[in-house]
């Protein structure tokens, strides 16, 4: 009787992924479908003659930045190296740092021998009912208006722009009318515990977060990723500034949930070559990392958790079990739902520069997140949740 339920599960499962293949917005096509879009946009649209360069306009790239000193002056570098580089300032919030983040960051513009673009901001102390990134976003976007910047680039202390990636996605955003594109960078893959789990962070973030789905404008989803979000001062007027979200702590999704509900257009894809340079320690790094956000993107429920532990278990640990029983049909199931998984995995892998092995490592990787999320809400509850360089962001006691 209980091998029965299995294989009936394990129908369930195979159906699950038939939807999450065929009906779900293409989502685990994003890695290359982004490039080909990429491709398309910067060849076909708007050109840059010399009386219409969409680039010629002020670019104000804000970087939020608390105790950064071992990656900051890489990210601040890699902007004053832009091929558009004359028309960006750069303002770099200084967000309480102990470490000397802001002397490293001046000592990375004057290297660049352009220290005159670049503005070292002291941030203030955090007002109630901000997030500490947010508050310093605000600071600088509040003294990079005093440029009147044609676009703001929010972008994080660990970033490491491609010299060629701005300019395109302007482009991008010039040839498509979007107010708000953003890139989930390349991540880190060298330790064991990055290979296993960071492919799946950038594979689960297009799985809740469909690209195709975040262009439509006939579509609620909306979505950015932090690392990199190029957006127009106007259309982040219309959807109240960053004081519109000035609380959350998955605040690159939120924001774009404003601009959209303003009447924004969104696009998301993947980034070509800009990349997080921050090293994880381990997978109790990355676990930390996964903690901080997890239980609140299930709205803090308890029954959200719930059911995300059996979907998450029925969707990737289920067929693994169908394949151990050694039952003939329920192995069946299990092969073939494992097999599907590996398939739609396997373009997050290539696009991560690893072997197509490690796609069939997607289960083991949706267990760790499982724990990880379960932490997220035991952090919650126990009032440290959000927990981000001595800041507790997302705390509640029961």
């Amino acid at each position: 009787m209980f091998l029965l339920v299995l294989e009936a599960a394990g129908s369930v499962s195979l159906t699950i992924w038939g939807y999450l293949l065929l009906a779900r917005g293409g989502f685990w096509r994003a890695p290359e479908s982004s490039q080909d879009q990429w491709s398309c946009a910067t060849s076909h649209g708007k050109t840059h003659s010399p009386d219409n360069r969409p680039s010629s306009a002020t670019i104000a790239a804000i970087i939020p930045a608390r105790d950064e000193a071992d990656v900051i002056g890489r990210a601040v570098t890699s902007l004053m190296e832009q091929s558009e580089a004359g028309s960006i300032r750069v303002f770099v919030v200084d967000d309480g740092s102990t470490d000397g983040t802001a002397g490293v960051a001046l000592a990375a513009g004057e290297t660049a021998g352009k220290s005159e673009a670049l503005r070292v901001i002291p941030g203030q102390s955090l007002p109630p009912g901000w997030s500490g990134k947010l508050w310093a976003l605000q600071q600088g976007i509040v003294r990079a208006h005093e440029f009147a910047p044609r676009y703001f680039l929010l972008t994080d202390a660990d970033v490491v722009h491609a010299p060629d990636e701005l300019s395109g996605l302007i482009e991008l955003m010039e040839a498509g009318s979007y107010d708000l594109a953003s890139l989930i960078v390349k991540l880190r893959c060298e330790s064991i515990a990055e290979k296993l789990l960071m492919p799946a962070l950038v594979f689960f973030f297009f799985q809740l977060y469909p690209p195709s789905w975040i262009a439509d404008p006939r579509c609620q989803t909306a979505g950015a990723a932090g690392g990199c979000i190029l957006i127009r001062p106007e259309a982040l007027e219309r959807a109240g500034g960053i004081a519109a979200v000035r609380g959350e702590v998955i605040d690159d999704c939120a924001l774009a949930g404003a601009v959209k509900r303003s009447g924004g257009k969104l696009w998301l894809g993947a980034a070509k070559k800009t990349a997080s340079i921050r090293a994880y320690e381990g997978f109790s790094g990355i676990g930390q990392m996964i903690s901080r956000t997890a239980f609140r993107q299930l709205r803090h429920s308890a029954a959200l958790l719930l059911l995300t532990i059996l979907a998450m278990t029925l969707v990737y640990l289920l067929p693994v079990a169908l394949v151990l029983t050694g039952r003939p049909m329920a192995a069946m199931l299990g092969v073939t739902t494992w097999l599907l998984m590996t398939v739609a995995y396997r373009p997050t892998v290539k696009y991560c520069g690893l072997s197509p092995q490690w796609a069939l490592l997607l289960p083991a990787a949706a267990l760790f997140y499982m724990g990880a999320t379960v932490r997220s809400a035991l952090l919650y509850w126990w009032g440290r949740g959000g927990e981000w360089k001595g800041r507790v962001q997302d705390g509640k006691k029961l």
